[in-house]
């Protein structure tokens, strides 16, 4: 697995449908059982994260919250309490990235910038990340999950080793 500042590989084919408005969804998704499953294990494996319902999505989206006990570097881009992220119902997910790592989230066809990100004190950093439907797209998607973890909180935490 390679490390937060790596280079991401393009995505092969299309990129997702999505409503590219809010409530901000992917259209088409179709969520592989064992890798969602996966998904939503290791994301709550990272130090202080909690599973609870998001304040910020749809109902059954799960909040990637961090506990009080963990300290928050940036609260500035934050948007509602501790939550960094959620992921939807259909494993697709939000999270809050530095802006130069969700453009290339977007550019690489990994998700697509949130809507809202040109809108006065909205994180420009918010990217949707799209469904992983492989091994190979879920070690992606748990890549940004604590690139954006590590941005939060200012850790330094090597996906590789904490999930």
């Amino acid at each position: 697995m390679a490390g937060p500042l790596d280079v991401l590989p393009v995505r092969s084919g299309e990129r997702e449908e999505t409503t590219g408005s809010v409530p901000h969804i992917q259209l088409t998704a179709e969520p592989v059982p064992e890798v969602d499953a996966e998904l939503r294990r290791r994301a709550y494996l990272l130090p202080g994260v909690i599973d609870q319902e998001s304040r910020l999505s749809l109902p059954g989206a799960r909040s990637l919250w961090l506990s009080d006990d963990v300290e928050i570097d940036r609260p500035d881009v934050l948007q509602s309490g501790r939550e960094f992220g959620h992921i939807h119902p259909d494993g697709s997910m939000h999270v809050w990235l530095p802006v130069e790592r969700a453009s290339e989230v977007d550019e690489s066809k990994w998700g697509e910038l949130h809507p809202w990100v040109t809108q006065e004190g909205f994180w420009d950093g918010v990217v949707m990340v799209y469904t992983p439907e492989s091994p190979e797209e879920l070690e992606i998607s748990l890549r940004l999950i604590v690139d954006a973890y590590n941005f939060v909180t200012g850790s330094d935490l090597d996906a590789a080793a904490v999930c």
